[in-house]
């Protein structure tokens, strides 16, 4: 019998950010390459990630095309990001995703409908097109003919392409922190309620 997981919010952290004084050579070089590209600390998913210090680079520079050079409009990019936070109930990941998506033009309906686990009402197309995309990825692991080919319509193959790898990458990050429990910033509240059924 399985075991019930308890949500990553409600448990200590497993992988908390590392002391300056415990960084091996090859984390110490890995954080200020990090610094130097994002401009910032290592922070959030960079924080687990950080104890393999040339995946957490790697993975780094994928999510720098994904979410600043894909040919995917920021407002769909940072839906589907949501969309991934939602299906793994990845607390962090929406805490930091969910501002940057209202502030690049979604709806905050959609954002609560995402939030409680329900599909949005009235979404714009290209919005409906990348929800039906990315929910038949996390829940089928597959794609329907008629979804693939209004994706590809819309957006083109490269367009299909960054959808699937802002789910997957996303998806790899929201997995990463829910095994390394990662906390949400000192007193901020959960912002996702547990999914039902």
């Amino acid at each position: 019998m399985t075991q019930p997981v308890p949500a990553a919010s409600e448990t200590r952290d497993r992988m908390p950010e590392i002391p300056a004084e415990r960084l091996t050579e090859a984390q110490r070089r890995a954080a200020a390459a990090f610094e130097q590209a994002r401009k910032t600390p290592v922070f959030g998913p960079f924080v687990p990630l950080l104890r393999s210090p040339d995946f957490m680079l790697t993975a780094s520079s994928m999510g720098l095309y994904l979410r600043y050079d894909s040919v995917l409009p920021l407002r769909i990019s940072e839906f589907v990001i949501l969309i991934v936070a939602r299906a793994w109930t990845q607390q962090l990941e929406w805490h930091i995703h969910a501002p940057i998506a209202r502030a690049a033009g979604l709806d905050p309906a959609i954002v609560e409908a995402l939030r409680e686990g329900r599909r949005p009402d009235a979404m714009p197309a290209d919005e409906a097109l990348a929800y039906a995309f990315s929910t038949e990825l996390q829940q089928n692991r597959a794609v329907s003919d008629p979804t693939y080919a209004a994706v590809v319509a819309r957006f083109g193959e490269q367009g299909a392409i960054d959808l699937a790898g802002i789910n997957g990458y996303y998806t790899l990050l929201a997995m990463t922190m829910n095994m390394a429990r990662t906390a949400l910033p000192d007193g901020a509240p959960p912002p996702l309620p547990p999914l039902i059924g």
